[in-house]
């Protein structure tokens, strides 16, 4: 067993930043149950016979959504309800508040937002909810606001298991560079935190730098190659995000780079990069459900059906143990059960 060493001050700086900045969900949030989904899918028609509309905002465009909309598409089609699927073009707090204007004007039955800033959106939220218009989290969470539900994942949770995966390839030594995305997001925050704990509990691992690019995938790009440039030496990086992670692949097509990368957010992307050679890993919220869940959790708040608070998709790490197993489409776990996954990748709980 190693012995703890202090806890390095880059650490100690980022752990009391993210206690200040972000807070954990209370316990009694936390539901281990997920809402009821009907065995067969029926209209969602409510009693006047007014088809219902429902609103999905994203926190930007993104192929990372992509999926998410397809499916969500498709359930709405079973239960014939229309959707409107807004995102800005990168990630935009006051385009995010219009969209919300928008659809409250328009009196849509429900909307689901991933929100950019927590706070800042919580008004508007809220002033949807006091419209009649129960609002649903996805992804990020508004905690403070009115919102009916988060659907999401425990994110320090997520985090500690980023590290377990770091602590596997490295052996629990070596160098790490991090980025992630919005330094505000609460859910971006806990992933770091959860991270940083498990890798000073129970490795050697030194986390070397962590940037932020806000947003912005050009800014991604220049906050990868800067560290890369400053740290050469580095023996893995960590994405926080989806953009961060798909800058890296850009990153190591370029530069032939063959140190591990771990990203986090499964796109059809990240799968080809994960065959290629670019991505070492991925920490998973089983995105491929987000979408009927979005769906199928508004269809319930707007007919005055109770949900948790915290509706937990769960997370997975897809670990690229098996290339070939993936390139084929098939594997089997090295650690636990094969997971039932429509596109059966080898996902380890």
């Amino acid at each position: 067993m190693r012995a703890k060493a202090p806890l390095p001050k880059i650490v100690l700086a980022l752990l009391l930043l993210l206690a200040l900045g972000s807070g954990c969900l209370p316990q009694s949030d936390v539901s281990p149950s997920l809402p009821p989904t009907p065995a067969i899918s029926a209209p969602a028609v409510p009693s006047d016979g007014k088809p219902l509309t429902l609103g999905i905002i994203y926190p930007i465009s993104h192929p990372f959504y992509e999926r998410i909309t397809e499916d969500a598409e498709k359930a709405a089609l079973a239960r014939q309800v229309r959707l409107l699927v807004k995102a800005p073009d990168e990630a935009s707090l006051e385009q995010q508040i219009r969209m919300m204007e928008t659809m409250i004007r328009q009196k849509v039955d429900g909307i689901a937002i991933d929100p950019i800033d927590e706070h800042v959106l919580a008004p508007i939220i809220n002033k949807a909810v006091q419209n009649g218009i129960p609002v649903i989290c996805f992804e990020a969470d508004s905690p403070e606001s009115m919102r009916t539900a988060f659907i999401g994942t425990d994110n320090e949770k997520a985090g500690a298991i980023m590290g377990q995966s770091i602590d596997r390839l490295l052996g629990g030594r070596g160098m790490v560079l991090v980025e992630s995305g919005m330094s505000g997001s609460r859910s971006l925050n806990q992933r770091l935190e959860g991270m940083l704990r498990y890798l000073h509990d129970h490795t050697e691992v030194q986390v070397l730098d962590v940037r932020y690019h806000e947003g912005h995938t050009g800014r991604a790009l220049t906050e990868l190659e800067e560290m890369i440039e400053q740290h050469p030496h580095f023996d893995a990086f960590v994405a926080l995000d989806f953009v961060s992670s798909s800058t890296s692949i850009l990153v190591w097509k370029a530069k032939g780079l063959t140190r591990y990368s771990i990203a986090f957010g499964m796109t059809p992307e990240i799968k080809e990069a994960m065959i290629n050679g670019q991505i070492t890993a991925v920490i998973s919220q089983k995105e491929e459900e987000w979408g009927k869940k979005i769906v199928e959790s508004l269809i319930q708040a707007t007919s005055g059906k109770s949900l948790p608070p915290f509706i937990d998709t769960g997370v997975v790490e897809v670990a690229n143990d098996h290339a070939d197993s993936l390139a084929k489409g098939t594997g089997k776990h090295s650690r636990q059960e094969q997971s039932p996954l429509p596109d059966a990748i080898p996902f380890f709980h």
